[in-house]
């Protein structure tokens, strides 16, 4: 469709009383189905060419009553709609052209037929689209009338065949029209007219159908006219399905606070059990909510196109009328130039508000509205198969099949019974009120409720009122070692992943839960937090408090830089788990923290909280069932992260690797493994001790539930490697492999990393090219926005890289280039990098800014004790150095541009103030680039 088309296409749908219309030829890329002001469109292409593809619209009567839809692939589409006494199914087609190749032709037909077998027999069926064949005017009982138009020709003979197979008539042949209400496509020069598009009908429900004709009238800028069956069907009456309640929290009513804490006011607190307490407090807030505070609106869409060019539109379908091709051919021209003109219009006042919230320090509002404009158009995919690989396309079964695939992946192992014993009697320190206000004010705004409803605003502005009754559930649960319904259930959310989105197993589920209950989980997590903290090693730096990726990945490069300057052999293997955090045993998970010597009570607490979870799926049809939960670590608490690190750190034991004497040795010390949550990455010296490493991990990992995943799993070595076997399976050997986002090679060398890493800001870069072409955005924000989102992009993993001339020159190109692109200056322009430079009047060039990260990192990590980051950055590896000049090393980069020793680095990272001032000052001293 071109530009504007679908507005002008879903206003003759609103003129001309159209339920349902099927379009041939639609040429977008990609399948899904979205929401457009009253109407709802599904649409199936090719995956990258604007080739083909087709789409169903619907109008909002229709809509309720979808029961699914199926996008078999860019030349058909189906939906299945609820009616009165049978279904209906609705088929659009694009057949290939008579000029097609003889197997294309073939290939669309028993597509088609698979689709017609599909479906059930009982309903009815219409399959309606372009099918580039002409039937001629001759009838034949019982698949066409005497009422076609022309010639029969090769390709209508095929559709004839077909529509007898199938026992289906072609219903614009049956009734008696003028020739011009027959024709559905005129060639562009307008001399010669055909029918080739056909609406087609089961025989039994031919009795329903009324009338059958083009509307020459209708126009959308389509070389084919109209086609208008009239059927007499009935829709069944569907209910509204309730989504998910969504208050306005821009402005929480007085009204609101007065009423809650009126009411908490006669709430008795003292000894009560949590489920009724809660339900009581719960209550309270729904009801005062829903009574005093406005639902928030759903924001419609923006209309770009003006009352003009739809005017235009108007007068184009008058001339089409008319019969006057020369004013119709103007008029087209006319819409296609003022559409153009409307969408440059919408898009600079989406540019004004960027512009407007820059200006407010709206930072939220205008990194969202970047976002809408520079992010692709996503649409929603519902169908999905089911177990042997069946598409399923009706709404029950696609909410059966996500239940079905859900509890699978979380039923609970064969081993697994435990059921709610005695309270325990020895408790830890009671819950303090201070606890509870901590832990409310520190939990998150703008984000989702669970299945309770209730946004965390709701509580956090009722302040100590809040506090108050929160305080006294959560020190009823620490007595009784119960909780809340609610609290124990999760709403999961299906997000998809790469390949296909019509496998549940290539979609990953995040889940909401009750903002009330992470309340209690900080707390509960602050009480935990001495024992992850005294039993999790440094080589684990997931959710880890003052560690993150960027350590992992230094580390990595530190101990690959030692190893070719010592002239040593490495070998490593990736490990991937499938499922790792949704496949924990709850039974040997109470057992580990019982090893790791956490206390009873706040043992019995985790696992009754896990003992009694329920969740359910929300899918684009409904939610499911709810259904139990019975392994895995919660998805969407915030404890599961340190109970998963527990839980491999003591697997990790059972293997033997900080006993093992395998590994690399650097300044007397052994590492074997560097880990990320459940990203574990084991090392060697030799082929041997690495095998040995993994069998012993595989072994103890299985025992707790956890799975390699071999195909996933990856080696990789600096030196020569055989292939190995694990299970009948080879494992995969690479040169490169990207860990923690950032791409390691077997070299060593971080060019690679920094060309792809320059790759990916150039990508960034052009996705913003709607708003940086905008003159209604100043120069200041524009730089701000490239600052904010193309360079971050660059410098992941930045501090950690070892930069060599070359490197530097790729970056201060990049750098030119972004600015050079923002001011849309060519290279053609002969303007100067000086001049460039002192227009944009960067604080500080990208190269600087690396350089400041390196700095800042370095002076971080020589300001603690001992950390196992500082021992690889200036240790040494066992072995000797190659002949002549060494390559530069991590190390040497930050001597070079400070210009002292290590010695004296030493003192001056001691004094913070001189530090960040020397840090500064080199910053600085980085402006400019060469011209």
């Amino acid at each position: 469709m071109n530009l504007g088309k679908l507005d002008v296409v879903k206003n003759e749908m609103a003129r001309i009383n159209i339920d349902i219309l099927g379009i041939s030829e639609l040429k977008w890329t990609g399948m899904g189905e979205f929401s457009s002001d009253d109407h709802h469109i599904y649409y199936c292409g090719q995956e990258t060419r604007k080739r083909n593809g087709v789409a169903l619209i619907v109008n909002k009567r229709v809509v309720k009553a979808v029961l699914g839809c199926n996008l078999k692939n860019d030349r058909m589409i189906s939906i299945r709609i609820q009616g009165r006494p049978f279904n209906i199914t609705v088929i659009q087609v694009y057949a290939p052209t008579t000029g097609a190749e003889e197997t294309e032709i073939d290939q669309f037909y028993e597509d088609l037929q698979h689709l017609i077998e599909v479906t059930p027999k009982k309903g009815v069926l219409l399959i309606i689209g372009d099918w580039n064949a002409k039937v001629g005017s001759q009838e034949i009982k019982g698949t066409t009338g005497k009422f076609g138009l022309g010639d029969q020709n090769e390709a209508g003979q095929r559709l004839i065949e077909f529509c007898q197979e199938n026992k289906l008539v072609i219903t614009n042949t049956l009734f008696q029209q003028h020739k011009r209400r027959l024709y559905t496509w005129t060639s562009p020069d307008g001399q010669h007219r055909n029918q080739i598009d056909y609406i087609l009908c089961s025989q039994r429900w031919r009795s329903s159908i009324q009338s059958a004709k083009t509307r020459p009238g209708a126009d959308c800028g389509s070389d084919h006219q109209l086609l208008i069956a009239k059927f007499k069907l009935k829709l069944k009456k569907v209910g509204k399905t309730t989504g998910p309640v969504r208050y306005n929290l821009s402005q929480i009513p007085y009204e609101y606070t007065v009423e809650v804490r009126n009411r908490f006011k006669d709430l008795d607190l003292v000894d009560r059990v949590p489920e009724e307490l809660w339900m009581e407090a719960c209550n309270i807030v729904q009801e005062a909510a829903t009574k005093t505070i406005p639902m928030k609106r759903k924001c419609k869409k923006a209309k770009w196109l003006s009352n003009e060019a739809l005017q235009i539109a108007g007068e184009r379908r008058q001339a089409k009328c008319e019969g006057d091709s020369e004013r119709y051919r103007k008029l087209n021209a006319d819409f296609q130039r003022i559409a153009r003109r409307d969408k440059k219009a919408f898009l600079n006042e989406q540019c004004k508000q960027i512009e407007e919230n820059n200006r407010m320090g709206r930072t939220r509002d205008l990194f969202k509205k970047i976002g809408d404009m520079k992010g692709t158009f996503r649409t929603k995919i519902t169908i999905i198969k089911d177990k042997s690989g069946k598409d399923l396309t009706e709404a029950e079964d696609i909410k059966k099949r996500w239940q079905e695939y859900t509890e699978e992946l979380y039923q609970k192992d064969m081993d697994v019974s435990y059921t709610p014993g005695s309270v325990v009697a020895d408790l830890e320190p009671d819950i303090l009120e201070s606890e509870v206000k901590w832990a409310l004010e520190s939990t998150a705004n703008n984000k989702a409720s669970g299945s309770d409803g209730i946004p965390a605003e709701l509580f956090k502005i009722l302040k100590d009122d809040a506090v108050k009754v929160l305080h006294s559930i959560c020190q009823q649960i620490w007595k009784t070692q119960q909780w809340p319904e609610d609290w124990r259930r999760s709403v999961y959310i299906p997000i998809p992943k790469k390949g296909s989105a019509k496998e549940c197993s290539n979609y990953r589920t995040i889940a909401l839960i009750s903002h009330a209950s992470k309340v209690m989980l900080k707390i509960l997590q602050g009480r935990l937090k001495q024992y992850v903290d005294r039993e999790i090693p440094e080589v684990q730096a997931g959710f880890r408090r003052g560690r993150g990726t960027r350590n992992q990945i230094a580390n990595m490069r530190w101990i690959m830089e030692k190893a070719r300057e010592f002239q040593k052999d490495i070998y490593f293997c990736f490990i991937d788990y499938a499922k790792a955090f949704d496949c924990v045993n709850h039974s040997k998970l109470w057992q580990v923290l019982k090893e790791m010597g956490v206390r009873d009570h706040l043992i019995c607490l985790l696992r009754n909280l896990y003992v009694g979870q329920e969740a359910t799926v929300r899918t684009g049809y409904g939610t499911t069932d709810w259904f139990k939960i019975g392994k895995g670590v919660r998805q969407g608490c915030i404890l599961s992260p340190c109970l998963f690190n527990l839980y491999a750190e003591y697997i990790m034991r059972k293997a033997g690797l900080d006993e093992s004497q395998a590994g690399i040795k650097i300044a007397g010390r052994n590492i074997n493994n560097l880990r990320y949550a459940d990203d574990t990455t084991l090392m060697a010296e030799s082929e041997e001790e690495l095998k040995n490493l993994l069998m012993r991990v595989k072994e103890e990992s299985t025992k707790y539930g956890l799975k390699l995943n071999i195909k996933k799993t990856k080696i990789m070595a600096t030196g020569p490697i055989t292939s190995w076997q694990i299970e009948g399976e080879e494992m995969e050997t690479v040169r490169d492999f990207t860990f923690l986002g950032s791409m390691i090679t077997a070299d060593g060398d971080s060019s690679h990393e920094i060309k792809r890493r320059l790759l990916l800001g150039r990508r960034a870069m052009t996705g913003l090219d709607s708003i940086l072409r905008s003159r209604d955005v100043t120069l200041p924000t524009k730089v701000r926005i490239v600052k904010a989102m193309v360079f971050p992009v660059v410098m992941y993993g930045g501090e950690s890289w070892t930069i060599k001339k070359a490197d530097r020159r790729r970056i201060g190109a990049f750098e030119l280039w972004c600015w050079r692109r923002l001011l849309r200056v060519p290279w053609t322009a002969r303007r100067s990098n000086a001049s460039i430079l002192k227009e944009i009047s960067p604080e500080c060039s990208l190269e600087g800014q690396i350089v400041k990260l390196r700095l800042q990192y370095f002076g971080h990590l020589m300001r603690r004790e001992d950390s196992l980051e500082k021992t690889l950055m200036l240790g040494k590896m066992e072995g000797t150095r190659r002949r002549g000049r060494q390559r530069t090393r991590w190390l040497d980069s930050v001597f070079e541009v400070t210009s002292m020793s290590l010695t004296k680095l030493r003192e001056v990272v001691e004094d913070r103030g001189a530090w960040r001032a020397l840090v500064h000052g080199i910053m600085k001293s980085q402006t400019r680039l060469n011209d």
